[in-house]
């Protein structure tokens, strides 16, 4: 099986401890995580060989993110170091009704500041069979922005799968922005990957008789969403992830998968939530795995939502569990009764 490769930047997670807010934590929880790392360490966990490429700066701070990477068997033989700093991000975890909180800051981190040059995705794609993106990186920067762009050229033409997880963040960048760069990133990807609210907030399509703020979703309306993205990009397939927020603690969760003209609906999971950070880069993760593992779609939208199941039960970015457990779930091994 060939390699998967991803690109992004990973960043130090500094998270306040237990339910406390920012202002009142006076220590954080410091572990490393960013969506196409996670991605990557999620594929490695299930057998598959995981190539990361990015950059971090040449000190402690960027040597120990690069060994979050390596300790679970990721190839970072592409993993660039130079520049001054490691993006950061800040999380406050969510209860009840409050929710979760993320602080950026990344601007003029050593990703960040990538130059064209620094890559060369002919040989960094040789002996890959998938290449995966998120909406993410092209934010950070217009020059990362033109990088990305380049890559999905360059995987599209060596016959490379090209996939993308929409993954908007408005704090990193405008609706109007993300609009103009991922429609022309979106024409050189094969399989969509998005939650209930990007495909509104970048592409302005909506679902009818759906409200994310007191989650009620409507499945029929998301078909449409599907339908709708395929036609625009003529994409291979698209996958959305329906969460179901009851509050910050228990969420519903499940997906839809277009593939060619045919629909498939997932298992429905009620989350009591540990750590939901990660939860989309799992399920991301969960798909590629199945669709390598060469599985039929049913399975494939099944087996991709169980793995995000179980990384909401994780602390952390990554989602450290097996494709044994993955599939055990899948299978339907739901009760969370202790096994010994």
């Amino acid at each position: 099986m060939k390699k998967v490769v991803t690109f992004g930047e990973i960043m130090l997670r500094l998270a306040s401890k237990d339910y406390l807010r920012f202002v009142q934590s006076e220590e954080f929880e410091a572990t490393y995580g960013g969506a196409e790392a996670n991605v990557a360490i999620s594929l490695a966990n299930y057998g598959i060989d995981s190539l990361y490429v990015s950059k971090l700066p040449n000190h402690e701070i960027g040597q120990a993110a690069l060994n979050s990477l390596r300790k679970y068997g990721v190839d970072t033989s592409y993993v660039l170091r130079g520049g001054d700093r490691l993006g950061i991000y800040y999380l406050e975890k969510g209860a009840s009704q409050r929710p979760s909180k993320v602080i950026y800051d990344r601007k003029d981190s050593s990703f960040a500041l990538s130059k064209e040059e620094d890559f060369n995705f002919d040989k960094i794609f040789k002996d890959c069979s998938w290449f995966h993106i998120t909406g993410i990186t092209p934010a950070l920067s217009d020059e990362v922005a033109k990088i990305t762009l380049n890559a999905v050229k360059k995987a599209k033409k060596l016959g490379l799968t090209v996939s993308l997880d929409l993954n908007y963040r408005q704090k990193l960048w405008s609706k109007e922005k993300a609009n103009s760069v991922l429609t022309e990133i979106c024409k050189y990807v094969d399989i969509c990957i998005a939650n209930e609210e990007d495909a509104a907030d970048v592409f302005n399509i909506k679902a009818e008789k759906s409200d994310i703020n007191s989650g009620s979703l409507s499945s029929e309306g998301y078909k449409e969403v599907c339908k709708k993205l395929k036609e625009k990009f003529n994409f291979k397939s698209v996958c959305i992830t329906l969460r179901e927020s009851v509050s910050a603690n228990d969420n519903n969760w499940s997906a839809i998968l277009l593939s060619g003209d045919e629909f498939y609906f997932s298992d429905r999971y009620s989350l009591r939530i540990v750590d939901r950070v990660g939860g989309g880069d799992s399920f991301t993760a969960g798909f590629i795995a199945a669709t390598l593992k060469g599985y039929q779609n049913q399975d494939i939208i099944n087996l991709a939502v169980a793995a995000s199941a179980l990384k909401h039960s994780i602390l952390g970015d990554f989602n450290l569990v097996s494709w044994e457990e993955v599939e055990k779930l899948a299978n339907g091994n739901k009760s969370g009764r202790i096994q010994r």
